[in-house]
């Protein structure tokens, strides 16, 4: 990735106006990737890019920092297109959401990405690796490769990154991302005091996620746990329900973690884990993506039962 490091270089010199965003209703490793460039770019270049988002952005978050300085994307004015448009870990192009109406019409594009790609890759530039654990770890390798200034704020955006994406290095696969968390402690990121400020949740949400965990029914002689969320408890819910996957995942004899978000009219989330085999070939039968055993997809349809016949259907096929 060299080469492709050395090319973005120059498209940042060479931009006057640079814009940063990831998909729609961004997690831990999409804001905090965003954010880190960001400030990255400022310190090693004295460009200050519009960091923008759509949908909502998990109160567990509100605590990392530079937060504040990230807009949701229809309070940017968007009628002069940005020199430069660079999109983190954005999945497919589908899960960019109103954002990419900037990608669209921007001059010229980057997408950063560790997601696994088939042929939709949305940017001119692409510095992708689906080996790695979280797109921040990325953003870690290129400010290693390139000899990039940072303080302490990067430093704690990329460890909250990779915590988050990694579930605390649960979901990590390879031995380089913990090396690169060794670094970060020993250039001073105190993980006990980010995870701290990640326990952040307003009350409701702990009690609808309790709630939904409790009422969750397990099929497949217990092998396939399911969870419903209704549009009334969407609206408590933070972020894309990680904590109710987490809990389920951790009963005996439960292989797949099934989550089914109405989030809003005709439009139903789709959340799956599995424990040791993959999932992400689900989600990509509707139209969505992911890692090997943790995907998701967003499908158009009202019914919510004929979704979730569809994807125990689906895992049946390979228990």
């Amino acid at each position: 990735m060299d080469n492709e490091i050395k090319i973005l270089v120059e498209k940042i010199r060479a931009a006057k106006t640079i814009a940063l965003f990831a998909h729609k209703n961004p997690d831990g490793d999409a804001l905090c990737s965003v954010l880190a460039l960001s400030r990255l770019i400022y310190l090693n270049f004295g460009i200050n890019p519009v960091c923008v988002y759509d949908g909502n952005i998990p109160d567990c978050l509100d605590n990392v920092p530079d937060r504040h300085y990230i807009k949701y994307f229809e309070k940017i004015d968007s009628a002069v297109p940005f020199d430069l448009a660079i999109v983190l870990d954005y999945g497919t192009k589908r899960n960019i959401g109103g954002t990419l109406t900037i990608l669209d019409a921007a001059h010229d594009t980057v997408e950063i990405d560790h997601h696994k790609h088939e042929s939709d890759n949305v940017a001119k530039l692409c510095l992708n690796n689906d080996s790695a654990a979280a797109t921040g770890e990325i953003i870690f390798d290129i400010m290693h490769n390139q000899k990039w200034k940072y303080d302490k704020a990067v430093l704690d955006l990329l460890a909250v990154s990779i915590l988050t994406d990694t579930g605390f290095f649960r979901y990590s696969r390879h031995g380089h991302v913990l090396r690169i968390m060794a670094d970060l402690v020993d250039l001073g990121v105190n993980i006990d005091k980010l995870a701290t400020g990640l326990n952040n949740k307003p009350c409701s949400t702990v009690q609808t996620e309790a709630a939904i965990v409790s009422n969750a029914e397990f099929v497949c002689d217990g092998q396939v746990a399911v969870a419903v969320v209704s549009k009334q408890d969407y609206k408590n819910l933070d972020g894309r329900g990680d904590i109710i996957l987490n809990l389920l995942g951790q009963i005996a004899g439960v292989e797949y973690i099934v989550l089914l978000k109405e989030q809003k009219d005709n439009q139903i989330g789709i959340s799956l884990r599995g424990k040791t085999k993959p999932v992400n070939h689900i989600a990509a039968a509707f139209g969505g993506g992911g890692h090997l055993f943790a995907a998701g997809a967003v499908v158009t349809d009202d019914n919510l039962e004929n979704v979730r016949s569809k994807v125990i259907e689906l895992i049946k096929g390979q228990l």
